[in-house]
């Protein structure tokens, strides 16, 4: 069994790492010095276009999107590989499209769907946002209480979601909807592509999180929809956001990865220069063995989550082994990244080195996409 990537998907990865260190690892001393002024952890707009406009020049966009939609149609595995690549890097951001909402069009669009969303989207011409989640309803569908009821030939949608990302920059956002109560996740789940400006989609609040990110709100109060925005068939949604889920699961596994692979480097580097009481912390066995883990731990990660990746480029149902790669790398990474901060001190502490906003989004990441508590319960779940 090969645990390598191809040569080819390795050269990509290389050139991913590249554009990391040479573009994204600069931008973090000053991401970071304006959240800790207050301010919100994103990148200001001449920074995204620059960065845009190098990730484009190097051929980095659409890596995953479809031939037909002008991208490299790379496989589950070579994503692994580039998603590790931007995981060392805590600046805000992603090689666009965001690869899970590009899947879930890719998997659910019509031929006029594809035309007006996944292709412009494919291109970085437009953003997305997905709203799942709602004030009482987050990793169990069948609560889902937002409804979508047919009004003639369209949709009136009323209910609110929360914890969504990207929504006040998003250009439409794929909202989940209950279109039969009486069938739940089986049947009676669909998707719909609201556009920002729909009468009826509100922007209720921003929701500060850790680490200066932000989530929203959303209200849909008789927002009307025409037939065509409805995604995929009626009562067919639950299987392609699984699907999405699925996919935003193996980034966030991928990203583990690279943190911790930077949270040790940066652990090791500090370790071989700070003395205590005459020795060095890279000869005291506490610092020898929290990185000796720390490297098995991320080796056995990546194992795990290219064998997950495998089973879906299989075309495999992979959903157990997900589950267990999702819980796995958010918790590898959290310890690991402590672990560094810890051995930095106070330093590991500070503002001004990522570890902080490493161990922030580490911490997030045992929450968004389903806690581990409920990952831990559907891999149990399919054996008892």
């Amino acid at each position: 069994m090969n645990f390598e990537l191809e040569l080819e998907h390795r050269m990509i990865k290389d050139l991913v790492a590249r554009f990391v260190n040479d573009e994204l690892i600069p931008l973090e001393t000053a991401v970071m010095a304006r959240e800790a002024d207050g301010q919100r952890f994103v990148l200001l707009a001449d920074e995204r276009a620059r960065l845009d406009e190098r990730s484009r020049q190097l051929g980095l966009w659409g890596l995953d999107a479809p031939l037909d939609a002008g991208g490299s149609d790379l496989s589950a595995v070579a994503m692994v590989g580039v998603n590790e690549a931007i995981g060392t890097t805590v600046t805000p951001y992603v090689l666009p499209p965001d690869s899970p909402n590009l899947r879930m069009l890719c998997d659910a669009a019509d031929d006029a769907q594809r035309a007006r969303y996944l292709d412009p989207y494919a291109r970085g011409v437009t953003r997305s946002a997905m709203a799942i989640s709602e004030p009482g309803a987050g990793s169990d569908p069948s609560t889902l209480s937002t409804t979508a009821e047919r009004d003639g030939d369209g949709w009136v949608l009323n209910g609110r979601k929360i914890w969504i990302s990207h929504a006040s920059e998003a250009d439409w956002t794929i909202v989940m909807a209950l279109t039969d109560r009486s069938k739940g996740k089986r049947g009676g789940i669909s998707a719909f592509i609201v556009e920002r400006d729909t009468p009826g989609f509100i922007i209720e609040r921003r929701i500060p999180m850790i680490g200066g990110l932000s989530t929203y709100e959303i209200v849909l109060e008789n927002c009307r929809l025409p037939a065509t925005q409805l995604l995929g068939r009626e009562g067919e949604g639950f299987v392609p956001m699984q699907g999405r889920l699925s996919n935003r699961r193996l980034e966030m596994a991928a990203w583990c990865i690279g943190r911790a692979e930077r949270a040790v480097a940066l652990l090791c580097e500090y370790a071989k220069q700070r003395t205590t009481f005459g020795v060095l912390l890279a000869e005291r066995q506490a610092v020898q063995w929290w990185v000796a883990d720390a490297l098995t731990r991320i080796h056995a990660c990546r194992l795990m989550t290219y064998e997950a990746a495998a089973r879906v480029d299989a075309g495999q149902d992979a959903r157990t082994q997900i589950s267990m790669v999702k819980v796995f790398a958010t918790e590898m990474a959290w310890t690991v990244i402590d672990h560094a901060m810890q051995t930095l001190g106070a330093m590991g502490m500070t503002k001004e080195l990522p570890l902080q906003q490493m161990a922030s989004e580490a911490r997030l990441m045992r929450i968004f996409e389903g806690p581990s508590e409920v990952h831990r319960w559907v891999v149990a779940r399919s054996v008892l």
